[in-house]
């Protein structure tokens, strides 16, 4: 064999060496993506979203000293538990919309993409970043509701024992006891973990939108609109059931709309959770496959349309 046969052979395996390295999922460049997604999202607004939510916690306990203390703490839970929903929501939405047009627009994609990276490896590392932001920020807010639903327990459990100080010791014991079964509920950390989910769905969907969407504000605004089908999907589906019967082309429709648009109502549990109903654990277990699924049916998705997308 010639030297120039040589080094052709040479030149064509170290180019199938090098595309097989582009090919191949590299955990090292998801994590780098992954660490500067989550830099760049921290400058954002969301340290004031969590100042605006431990401002309405304080300002809750405040307002609620003049209720009993099962009124006060199921208060406490529904608006510390609905805050975090919401605000899980937005900034899942709001984050995520942003990323791939700002890039764009900042052109560091092409530098990112020219390195090279895979498209895949760019786009789950920019929904890692993500979602470990939303982690960090419902772990926040989680630990500061627990904390203040801590100090309004104890503040409970003083004033219960002022004043039952001269009834019976069994008396006393039931009365605390039911104060601290109405202050903390074995299922406060699932349904936690589920609002984390839904937030996690929320954004996998909303990067898939901005994938192929025109900009920032286009995906917010076709996201909203998803927002709040996804809640009334299932009163409207069972509305449809009662008016068109349950033919099978109408399960068929109800399936396809079902996988394009996500029942958001089946992540609400905070309903039951303040209302005291036990929520088995095959509920949780079905509503975080089913967020689980979703998001990662999106980021799949999304990583497809952005692949064949013209950059």
């Amino acid at each position: 064999m010639t030297n120039r046969e040589n080094a052709s052979t040479l030149q064509q395996f170290d180019a199938s060496t090098r595309a097989k390295r582009y090919r191949a999922l590299s955990l090292s460049r998801i994590l780098t993506i992954t660490r500067n997604t989550l830099i760049e999202l921290t400058r954002l607004k969301v340290f004031y979203v969590l100042l605006v939510f431990a401002l309405l916690l304080i300002g809750s306990s405040i307002f609620m000293a003049q209720f009993s203390f099962q009124q006060e703490f199921q208060i406490l839970k529904d608006v510390s538990l609905g805050a975090i929903s919401i605000f899980t929501s937005l900034l899942a939405i709001v984050a995520t919309a942003r990323l791939l047009p700002q890039d764009m627009e900042d052109r560091i994609v092409y530098t990112i993409l020219a390195k090279p990276v895979p498209r895949f490896d760019y786009v789950v590392g920019k929904i890692a970043g993500v979602l470990l932001l939303l982690a960090i920020s419902t772990l926040v807010m989680g630990a500061a509701f627990l904390i203040v639903l801590y100090m309004r327990e104890q503040a409970a459990l003083h004033a219960t024992m002022r004043q039952l100080s001269g009834a019976p010791p069994d008396q006393l014991a039931d009365a605390l006891r039911a104060v601290r079964s109405s202050a903390f509920d074995a299922d406060l950390f699932p349904g936690i973990a589920i609002i984390y989910l839904k937030a996690c769905l929320l954004a996998a969907l909303t990067l898939f939108v901005s994938t192929f969407a025109t900009s920032t504000i286009f995906t917010v605004v076709v996201m909203a609109f998803i927002y709040f089908i996804g809640h009334l999907q299932a009163t409207a589906r069972e509305y449809w059931l009662q008016e068109h019967g349950n033919a099978l082309i109408t399960r068929v429709f109800l399936a396809v709309v079902t996988l394009l648009f996500p029942d958001l109502q089946a992540f609400n549990l905070v309903d039951d959770i303040v209302a005291g109903t036990a929520i088995s654990l095959a509920v949780f277990a079905k509503t975080a496959v089913l967020g689980i699924f979703y998001t990662t049916i999106y980021t799949l998705l999304a990583a497809f349309v952005f692949y064949g997308k013209e950059l």
